[in-house]
Protein backbone atom coordinates (compact mmCIF):
# COMPACT_ATOMS: atom_id res chain seq x y z
CA UNK A 1 0.00 0.00 0.00
CA UNK A 2 1.66 3.15 -1.00
CA UNK A 3 1.28 6.68 1.03
CA UNK A 4 -1.33 8.06 -1.13
CA UNK A 5 -4.01 4.90 -0.31
CA UNK A 6 -4.58 5.69 3.27
CA UNK A 7 -7.33 7.62 2.70
CA UNK A 8 -10.01 6.80 4.31
CA UNK A 9 -8.70 4.40 6.63
CA UNK A 10 -9.78 3.29 10.12
CA UNK A 11 -6.69 3.56 11.95
CA UNK A 12 -7.88 2.79 15.64
CA UNK A 13 -7.62 -1.15 15.16
CA UNK A 14 -4.05 -1.76 14.73
CA UNK A 15 -1.38 -0.20 16.18
CA UNK A 16 0.97 2.56 14.79
CA UNK A 17 4.78 1.33 14.82
CA UNK A 18 7.41 3.79 15.12
CA UNK A 19 10.67 2.49 14.14
CA UNK A 20 14.37 4.25 13.68
CA UNK A 21 15.10 3.53 9.94
CA UNK A 22 17.66 5.04 7.29
CA UNK A 23 16.60 7.48 5.52
CA UNK A 24 17.85 5.51 2.21
CA UNK A 25 15.40 2.61 3.28
CA UNK A 26 12.10 2.04 0.98
CA UNK A 27 9.79 3.28 3.26
CA UNK A 28 11.65 6.01 4.35
CA UNK A 29 12.57 7.23 1.05
CA UNK A 30 8.49 7.48 0.41
CA UNK A 31 7.79 9.30 3.02
CA UNK A 32 10.17 11.70 2.75
CA UNK A 33 8.92 12.03 -0.79
CA UNK A 34 5.34 12.58 0.59
CA UNK A 35 6.88 15.44 3.36
CA UNK A 36 8.29 17.35 0.29
CA UNK A 37 5.65 17.03 -2.22
CA UNK A 38 3.65 18.42 0.97
CA UNK A 39 5.92 21.42 2.14
CA UNK A 40 6.60 22.43 -1.56
CA UNK A 41 3.57 22.67 -2.45
CA UNK A 42 2.21 24.62 0.48
CA UNK A 43 4.87 26.95 -0.38
CA UNK A 44 4.26 27.32 -4.36
CA UNK A 45 0.57 27.29 -3.54
CA UNK A 46 0.28 24.69 -6.22
CA UNK A 47 0.95 21.34 -6.42
CA UNK A 48 4.52 20.67 -6.77
CA UNK A 49 5.85 18.37 -9.74
CA UNK A 50 7.89 15.36 -9.20
CA UNK A 51 10.36 16.96 -11.00
CA UNK A 52 10.89 19.83 -8.08
CA UNK A 53 10.24 17.05 -5.71
CA UNK A 54 13.46 15.07 -6.88
CA UNK A 55 15.35 18.09 -7.45
CA UNK A 56 14.52 19.02 -3.32
CA UNK A 57 15.21 15.15 -2.60
CA UNK A 58 18.76 15.52 -4.12
CA UNK A 59 19.56 19.48 -2.65
CA UNK A 60 18.78 17.59 0.78
CA UNK A 61 18.93 14.19 0.75
CA UNK A 62 18.77 13.12 4.55
CA UNK A 63 21.61 11.18 4.59
CA UNK A 64 22.94 13.10 7.57
CA UNK A 65 19.84 11.44 9.44
CA UNK A 66 21.08 8.05 10.22
CA UNK A 67 23.72 6.93 12.81
CA UNK A 68 25.99 8.77 14.22
CA UNK A 69 24.66 12.04 12.81
CA UNK A 70 21.14 11.93 13.44
CA UNK A 71 17.93 9.58 13.14
CA UNK A 72 15.18 9.20 11.42
CA UNK A 73 11.67 7.74 12.29
CA UNK A 74 9.01 6.40 9.67
CA UNK A 75 5.35 5.85 11.22
CA UNK A 76 3.64 2.85 10.10
CA UNK A 77 0.35 0.74 10.17
CA UNK A 78 0.25 -2.33 8.26
CA UNK A 79 1.96 -1.20 5.02
CA UNK A 80 0.57 2.30 5.51
CA UNK A 81 3.96 4.17 5.71
CA UNK A 82 2.18 7.84 8.01
CA UNK A 83 4.71 9.78 9.55
CA UNK A 84 7.90 10.40 10.06
CA UNK A 85 10.38 12.90 12.39
CA UNK A 86 13.89 13.34 11.96
CA UNK A 87 16.76 14.50 14.52
CA UNK A 88 20.59 15.69 13.21
CA UNK A 89 23.27 15.87 16.67
CA UNK A 90 24.73 19.34 16.64
CA UNK A 91 27.29 19.71 19.13
CA UNK A 92 26.93 20.60 22.83
CA UNK A 93 24.41 18.35 23.53
CA UNK A 94 22.19 20.19 20.70
CA UNK A 95 19.27 18.29 18.73
CA UNK A 96 17.90 19.60 15.16
CA UNK A 97 14.53 18.31 14.52
CA UNK A 98 13.89 18.04 10.64
CA UNK A 99 11.08 16.90 9.02
CA UNK A 100 8.19 16.00 11.04
CA UNK A 101 5.56 14.86 8.99
CA UNK A 102 2.04 13.04 8.92
CA UNK A 103 0.31 11.84 6.10
CA UNK A 104 -2.93 13.98 5.64
CA UNK A 105 -4.93 11.13 6.11
CA UNK A 106 -3.54 10.31 9.25
CA UNK A 107 -3.52 13.44 10.95
CA UNK A 108 -5.87 13.95 13.94
CA UNK A 109 -4.64 10.92 15.30
CA UNK A 110 -2.20 12.42 18.07
CA UNK A 111 0.94 10.71 15.77
CA UNK A 112 2.73 13.67 15.12
CA UNK A 113 2.97 13.96 19.26
CA UNK A 114 4.04 10.39 19.28
CA UNK A 115 6.59 10.63 16.64
CA UNK A 116 7.94 14.19 18.75
CA UNK A 117 7.79 11.79 21.70
CA UNK A 118 9.81 9.49 20.21
CA UNK A 119 12.33 11.51 19.17
CA UNK A 120 13.01 13.14 22.42
CA UNK A 121 13.04 9.82 24.52
CA UNK A 122 15.32 8.95 21.92
CA UNK A 123 17.41 12.23 21.95
CA UNK A 124 17.51 11.99 25.31
CA UNK A 125 19.51 8.96 25.31
CA UNK A 126 21.88 9.91 22.91
CA UNK A 127 23.05 12.81 25.53
CA UNK A 128 20.56 15.99 24.21
CA UNK A 129 19.67 18.21 26.61
CA UNK A 130 17.97 20.66 23.93
CA UNK A 131 16.02 20.28 20.96
CA UNK A 132 15.48 23.44 18.82
CA UNK A 133 14.03 23.31 14.82
CA UNK A 134 12.77 25.95 12.38
CA UNK A 135 10.00 26.25 10.75
CA UNK A 136 7.68 28.12 8.31
CA UNK A 137 4.71 30.48 8.78
CA UNK A 138 2.46 28.45 6.50
CA UNK A 139 2.58 25.27 8.44
CA UNK A 140 0.23 26.12 11.18
CA UNK A 141 -0.48 22.58 12.21
CA UNK A 142 3.31 21.86 13.01
CA UNK A 143 3.72 25.18 14.85
CA UNK A 144 0.56 24.48 16.77
CA UNK A 145 2.00 21.05 17.78
CA UNK A 146 5.38 22.47 19.08
CA UNK A 147 3.37 25.11 21.27
CA UNK A 148 1.60 22.26 22.58
CA UNK A 149 4.63 19.79 23.09
CA UNK A 150 6.12 22.79 24.93
CA UNK A 151 9.08 24.50 22.44
CA UNK A 152 9.14 28.16 22.66
CA UNK A 153 10.19 31.04 19.99
CA UNK A 154 14.16 31.31 20.62
CA UNK A 155 16.30 34.12 18.60
CA UNK A 156 17.27 32.59 15.08
CA UNK A 157 20.22 30.20 14.89
CA UNK A 158 20.20 29.76 11.27
CA UNK A 159 19.60 31.12 7.94
CA UNK A 160 17.56 28.16 6.13
CA UNK A 161 16.13 29.60 2.79
CA UNK A 162 12.36 28.54 4.41
CA UNK A 163 13.07 29.17 8.06
CA UNK A 164 10.33 31.79 9.55
CA UNK A 165 10.27 30.56 13.51
CA UNK A 166 12.95 29.25 15.24
CA UNK A 167 11.70 26.94 18.07
CA UNK A 168 13.79 24.96 21.49
CA UNK A 169 12.84 22.90 23.96
CA UNK A 170 15.18 22.14 27.07
CA UNK A 171 15.34 17.93 27.79
CA UNK A 172 14.88 17.46 31.55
Amino acid sequence: MNVGETEGMDFSPEPVLIEVLAPGASAASQILRSYIDDVASRYYGRQATDEEIDVSLREDPSIDLALPSGLFLVARQRDAVLGCAGLRFQPEGVGEVKRLFVTPAARGIGLGARLMGELERLARGHGVSVLRLDTRHDLVESRRLYATLGYEEVPAFNDGRYAEHWLAKPLA
